[in-house]
C-alpha cells in the first residue's frame, strides 16, 4: 500500500473490500477505497465516485478545510449532510471521492465483518501477552488491585494496559457506570467508578477476536492511578486520556 502525505493530511490506498450501509442498502461497495487521515489518530474512508450506488444532489450547503479546500454536502437516504466531496481540493487523489460520514451511517464493513468507530488502521497492532509480573493498582493510597497474573495490551501509540483477573480486582470499590465505548480494535467496554473517580477502570466481556485474551479483564487508567510494576511505581502516561 501506498503512502502519500500532502501537508497534514496522509492518503493510502486499502486492500480491503468496504461498503457502507444507509437505509438497510448498500449505498457505497468498493475495493479501491483511501484512507484518509485528515486527523493524526485515526483515518477515513474515501470512495471513488463511481463505486457509489446512490445519486449525490448537492443540498446547497457547504465546508471549508485549510487541508482539503472547499466541501460539497449531501444528503443520503433522508439523512442531512451524510456525505461530502472535495472535486476541487488541493489534493489531487480526493478529487473525484466521496467520504460518509462514519455517524450518519447505519453500519459498515470491511470484508464481510462490521467495524464500529472509525476505519482500522493498517499500522496499528494490539497484542495481548499473558504475564507473571507483579501488577499492584492503587488509587488515593487504596490498594484497588494486585495480581501477578496481568495480561498485558501493547497497541500501537499508546501506553501498554495491565488486564488484570477479577478475582485480583477489590471489586467491592467499583461502582458500575452508564459509560459505553467502543473500539475498532477491542469491542465494547464497559466502565467503573473507583473511590469516587468516575470512569476510572473498564472491561470488554466480549472483545473482537484479535482482543480475545482480555474477555472479563479489569484494567484502570494509567494516567489517573498509581502503578506498580514488580514493586517499582510507574510514571504516568501522558495520553489524550489523562
Amino acid at each position: 500500500m501506498e503512502s502519500v502525505a500532502r501537508g497534514r493530511v496522509r492518503v493510502e490506498r486499502s486492500a480491503k473490500r468496504v461498503r457502507v450501509f444507509f437505509g438497510g442498502r448498500a449505498v457505497a461497495d468498493t475495493v479501491r477505497a483511501l484512507l484518509v487521515w485528515e486527523v493524526p489518530y485515526y483515518p477515513t474512508y474515501y470512495f471513488p465516485r463511481r463505486d457509489v450506488a446512490v445519486e449525490l444532489e448537492p443540498n446547497g450547503r457547504g465546508q471549508h478545510s485549510p487541508s482539503r479546500g472547499e466541501a460539497v454536502l449531501y444528503d443520503v437516504a433522508g439523512v442531512e449532510d451524510a456525505a461530502l466531496s472535495y472535486p476541487d481540493s488541493p489534493i489531487e487523489e480526493l478529487r473525484d471521492h466521496v467520504r460518509f460520514e462514519w455517524e450518519a451511517a447505519d453500519a459498515w464493513f470491511e470484508e464481510d465483518e462490521e467495524v464500529y468507530v472509525h476505519p482500522r488502521d493498517p499500522h496499528t497492532r494490539v497484542d495481548v501477552l499473558p504475564s507473571s509480573r507483579h501488577v499492584r493498582v492503587e488509587v488515593d493510597g487504596v490498594v484497588v488491585a494486585d495480581s501477578h497474573h496481568p495480561r498485558i495490551l501493547f497497541e500501537t501509540g499508546l501506553p501498554p494496559r495491565y488486564y488484570l483477573p477479577k478475582t485480583d480486582v477489590r471489586l467491592d470499590l467499583l461502582v458500575p457506570t452508564e459509560t459505553v465505548t467502543r473500539c475498532p480494535y477491542k469491542g465494547t467496554a464497559e466502565y467503573w467508578s473507583v473511590n469516587g473517580h468516575p470512569d476510572l477502570a473498564w472491561s470488554y466481556r466480549t472483545p473482537l477476536e484479535e482482543s480475545g485474551r482480555v474477555a472479563g479483564l479489569v484494567a484502570f487508567y494509567d494516567e489517573k492511578v498509581d502503578v506498580y510494576v514488580d514493586g517499582v511505581l510507574q510514571e504516568r502516561p501522558k495520553t489524550k486520556f489523562a
